[in-house]
């Protein structure tokens, strides 16, 4: 099973005790659907729905787990407005449109398997009455909007290649009177410039990146085999493929793995870091892998780029290229709404390509 999801599923089955025993009832339902990552989340936004309740005194339950389900099917339709500001102004961790949307979706979810799905012993429905089904959660961007505000923050063609080289040698230049800084990027050069060769020549999420293992690459096919996001399939990778530019920085990367980062024989990661105080590498944790893309890009002059933003970097640069449904293969994404967005941001682009050869 993929690293990431061994620690969530550890996680869910740590956090379920707190829940109602109607909620873990419909944890287990959803299970050999929804990878445990997706779970974790759900229950998340239960404990924060059900400590709110709690905390508004429209449950007199002693703790979250012994909320009963008459207290759901109690709640008026001002209580889920009311619920919706908690999440907008909420100081300690500010909730975006997207994520008030998600976390109402969650209870959705819930509401509906209740009230359509789960029976008691007589056949009834758990919950009598659903006020959930009475809430409209509206799109709250379309892809061009996402394009819109994507654009001018990704590589376009050349400043992919700028970049990459950059990393290589670039960085080097600019860090020169810091022998701390220096001293780490040529410890990490080779690694740093595969992870973003890897990245801009093949679209991989940083989650995808962090599980890599040594043998998930073939280079000669030019495949990787990644876990993919939404999968809940624990036993198959999808074959994800990469550019001839990656080759070139996978073999220099691959070649001085054992003898720069000395990692144990069991360690089996792509991408490894030593840790201070440690002699032996280990898989480099998704903030390490983040932080390092932040790093050169604050010096390149484009602070915005993210591991994210190369992702569309490439993804714009390969949807010119390609269809909508090759891109969405490639990228992996569920639906080609999602992949749609690169119709929009590469709109600008073709226009521009136009006018060149108008002028030339």
């Amino acid at each position: 099973m993929n690293i990431i999801k061994v620690k969530d599923r550890l996680e869910l089955e740590k956090r379920i005790p707190s829940m109602p025993w109607y909620i873990e009832k419909f944890i287990n339902y959803k299970l050999p659907d929804l990878s445990p990552s997706s779970l974790l989340e759900y229950v998340r936004d239960y404990e924060i729905f059900l400590s709110w309740l709690l905390a508004e005194g429209l449950s007199s339950a002693p703790s979250m787990n012994q909320v009963p389900l008459e207290d759901l099917e109690k709640l008026h339709m001002d209580s889920v407005d009311n619920f919706r500001m908690f999440l907008a102004t909420r100081k300690a961790q500010a909730n975006v449109k997207t994520t008030i949307n998600r976390k109402l979706s969650a209870l959705r979810s819930l509401f509906h398997y209740l009230s359509q799905i789960a029976e008691d012993d007589n056949f009834y429905p758990l919950l009598k009455r659903n006020v959930m089904a009475k809430v409209e959660i509206k799109r709250s961007h379309r892809p061009k909007d996402s394009a819109a505000k994507l654009e001018g923050k990704l590589l376009q063609e050349e400043e992919i290649v700028e970049f990459i080289a950059y990393v290589q040698s670039g960085y080097e230049h600019d860090v020169a009177t810091n022998k701390q800084a220096l001293y780490s990027y040529e410890l990490n050069k080779i690694r740093d410039t595969c992870i973003i060769t890897l990245i801009l020549n093949s679209g991989l999420r940083v989650s995808e990146v962090f599980n890599l293992n040594v043998d998930d690459i073939d280079l000669k096919k030019k495949l990787t085999y990644v876990y993919r996001k939404g999968k809940n399939d624990d036993t198959f990778k999808t074959p994800v493929y990469f550019r001839n530019e990656a080759i070139q920085a996978l073999t220099d990367y691959i070649t001085i793995r054992s003898t720069r980062y000395k990692p144990l024989k069991k360690e089996k990661a792509l991408f490894l870091a030593i840790a201070n105080g440690k002699k032996e590498g280990e898989r480099m944790t998704k903030r390490a892998i983040q932080e390092l893309v932040i790093k050169y890009a604050k010096r390149f002059g484009k602070p915005y780029l993210s591991v994210h933003k190369l992702r569309h970097s490439f993804a714009t640069d390969y949807y010119l290229q390609n269809d909508l449904y090759k891109t969405q293969e490639q990228l992996g994404h569920a639906s080609p709404e999602t992949t749609q967005i690169y119709a929009h941001l590469t709109d600008k682009t073709m226009s521009e390509a136009i006018d060149k050869r108008l002028e030339s």
